[in-house]
């Protein structure tokens, strides 16, 4: 699969650093949108989280979106999530072009988030461990 440098403009937005904020990267690219925009709705979103077992610390979007928080984000926006993985059922999916639809896409891999449009990975770097890496799942803009 192809892969293109593409921070999501997070650097024209001024932003500096490296940082854990993938989900917004990936969001801001699949999506088209500022990405000092998808940074404030998500702040905002996770704002309102409250501690669990699983999740002691709230999500941010600098250093990381919860699982749940950011599903909740994209389908209120209009994606839906595709699931390409069960529990038990192996990897059935990795992230290469033949195993994947066109379109927008924001990929679901172990700890990442990335944005693969019409084939091409997006990303700072390239997340796809030469075509073994297993997708967990998908989100794409519903019909």
């Amino acid at each position: 699969m192809r892969w293109v440098f593409d921070d999501g403009g997070r650097a024209a937005a001024g932003y500096r650093g490296s940082t854990g904020d993938c989900a917004t990267r990936a969001i801001a690219i699949a999506t088209g949108r500022p990405y000092a925009d998808v940074y404030a709705e998500l702040a905002e979103v996770s704002s309102g989280e409250r501690p669990s077992k699983g999740r002691r610390n709230k999500s941010h979007p600098r250093t990381g979106m919860h699982q749940v928080t950011v599903r909740a984000y994209l389908e209120a926006r209009g994606w839906e999530w595709i699931a390409t993985m069960g529990v038990g059922t192996g990897c059935r999916v990795h992230l290469r072009e033949d195993e994947l639809p066109g379109g927008r896409l924001i990929v679901r891999v172990s700890r990442h988030y990335t944005a693969v449009i019409d084939g091409v990975i997006r990303d700072r770097y390239d997340p796809s461990r030469r075509g073994t890496r297993c997708v967990y799942g998908y989100y794409r803009r519903a019909a």
